[in-house]
């Protein structure tokens, strides 16, 4: 009987049957939620592996990596379980133990400690509750899924990098060579110098054109409409800091990791036939990869599962029929809402216009292989420190500049965290307090920047000239049977007016 996975299913409501079927046929759609291990092997594996099919009385079935490891079972050397999609924020209707998750995968990215008392307060519940949800949700306790992310993101930096073992170490958070070792033994029966020389010759992994890039892989769950993603990225190029060329897109990074400050610049290509994007990062970031690639899997919404959403929407009338639209993010919160600020009432390409004078004006220099790509976003200080007459002779009005300089206070304040996972009600009322933001942009960066699948600008021009030419509180109430989607619903909208310009 032909395996269905249309009542989208997780490992845990799977039987050990189903479970089999779904590793048989190698269903990519499974991938990051369900791991085999073998128990005559030791080892686990994504269902996407193609090494030779276990029979199935030796297969045990996980929801995730941190439980096959909890099991006993070491991650596969060819499939690399540090690879499958993660969670997003959508995916479940356990939001909490999902966004627990998800801060912890943040954390590990930024090579900082992670800690139950921490993970509690970021939460707002006792850490009692914490251990509970965790329990029930991943099969786990919040220290072993740590453990665990902490360790296949030092055997990705390993296989994908030519960090050394301090570097790497200090990057995924064991704070020792020591530690690290020991670690890697204990869990993995191997060293860092085993991981490395074994795969050294995989065509892959470490420097891209002998620049001493890194090359991040960033597998999607599918569907996934990759054009898609590269139209919305290529229509809003920003000058000196992004640019399309040689068939990648391109942009510029500051990032801030271990109390220091990293710039270079990323190229980014979309690979349908293995189904993954690959980001080259400069050697310059290597110290911050780990930010880099939560950014960039944040920007491709590449964790998401489409799959309800798609069930959700399809049926709609009103709305493009797009298996596999994913929600473009950002790599910079700040920038982002800049950049949403300053396109208020003005259309794209004026707003690209816009954006770019105050790059060219308070963007910092930086060096990269491609011609023109030679300047980083303005930090919040510099927009700070600007005066509304110079802004004002840049063409920024009045109630923009008060707006971003606002902006940039409250978030080098940090009264406001512009980040994925962020709590929303009390995030999105910190940006409404501030002056010249209203309930448009607000909704914009609670779609983009915070990653909250239900935002809806109810009053964009897009958005209303898709629905007909209708008004706001109209376009509203349409919505309401969009619910919990209603920015995936926005993104059809966009992307049918793309495909039919002239509709009204």
């Amino acid at each position: 009987m032909p395996f269905n996975s249309a009542s989208h299913p997780t490992a845990h409501s799977l039987s050990a049957d189903q479970a089999y079927e779904a590793l048989k046929s190698h269903d990519p759609r499974f991938d990051g939620k369900l791991f085999v291990g073998v128990t005559s092997t030791g080892i686990y594996c994504r269902p996407v592996c193609r090494v030779k099919l276990p029979k199935q009385a030796n297969c045990r079935f996980f929801g995730n990596a941190a439980a096959a490891e909890q099991g006993g079972f070491r991650p596969c050397l060819r499939c690399r379980p540090e690879l499958a999609p993660g969670l997003a924020l959508s995916d479940s209707v356990r939001s909490l133990a999902h966004a627990g998750a998800h801060w912890i995968a943040q954390q590990i990215a930024q090579g900082q400690a992670t800690s139950l008392p921490a993970l509690a307060g970021h939460l707002g519940v006792s850490e009692r509750h914490v251990r509970r949800i965790f329990d029930e949700v991943h099969g786990v306790s919040p220290l072993a899924w740590a453990t665990t992310q902490r360790l296949l993101w030092a055997k990705r930096l390993l296989t994908d990098t030519d960090l050394g073992m301090a570097e790497v170490a200090q990057s995924s958070g064991f704070g020792s060579v020591r530690r690290f070792n020991a670690a890697l033994a204990e869990h993995y029966h191997l060293t860092p110098s085993a991981i490395r020389r074994r795969e050294r010759a995989a065509p892959d992994r470490g420097a891209a054109n002998g620049s001493g890039a890194a090359l991040l892989r960033l597998p999607w769950r599918p569907p996934y409409d990759a054009q898609a993603m590269q139209s919305f990225l290529a229509a809003r190029p920003l000058a000196g800091v992004e640019a399309w060329a040689q068939e990648r897109w391109w942009r510029t990074l500051r990032l801030h990791a271990a109390g220091q400050v990293h710039v270079g610049w990323l190229a980014l290509s979309f690979d349908s036939v293995r189904g993954e994007c690959r980001a080259e990062v400069s050697a310059s970031l290597a110290p911050a990869l780990g930010q880099v690639a939560q950014r960039l899997r944040h920007l491709l919404d590449v964790d998401t599962d489409t799959q309800a959403i798609d069930e959700a929407l399809g049926q709609e009338a009103l709305l493009p029929r797009l298996p596999g639209l994913r929600i473009p993010g950002c790599v910079d919160g700040f920038e982002t809402t800049v950049r949403i600020i300053l396109g208020q009432q003005i259309t794209v390409a004026a707003a690209c216009t816009l954006t770019a004078r105050l790059v060219g004006r308070w963007g910092d220099a930086v060096q990269t292989p491609l011609s023109g790509l030679d300047k980083l976003f303005p930090s919040p200080e510099a927009l700070l420190a600007a005066s509304a007459d110079e802004m004002g002779a840049l063409g920024v009005i009045r109630t923009r500049t008060t707006a971003i300089k606002a902006l940039a206070e409250a978030v080098l304040s940090q009264q406001l965290v512009l980040a994925p996972g962020q709590p929303l009600a009390p995030t999105l009322a910190a940006l409404k307090a501030l002056p010249g933001i209203g309930e448009w942009t607000a909704q914009l960066v609670a779609l983009r920047v915070l990653a909250w699948p239900d935002a809806f600008p109810a009053s964009d021009a897009g958005v209303l000239k898709a629905l007909g030419g209708i008004k706001a509180p109209e376009a509203l109430a349409k919505a309401q049977a969009w619910q919990p989607w209603r920015g995936y619903a926005t993104l059809r909208l966009w992307h049918g007016l793309t495909l039919n310009p002239t509709r009204e």
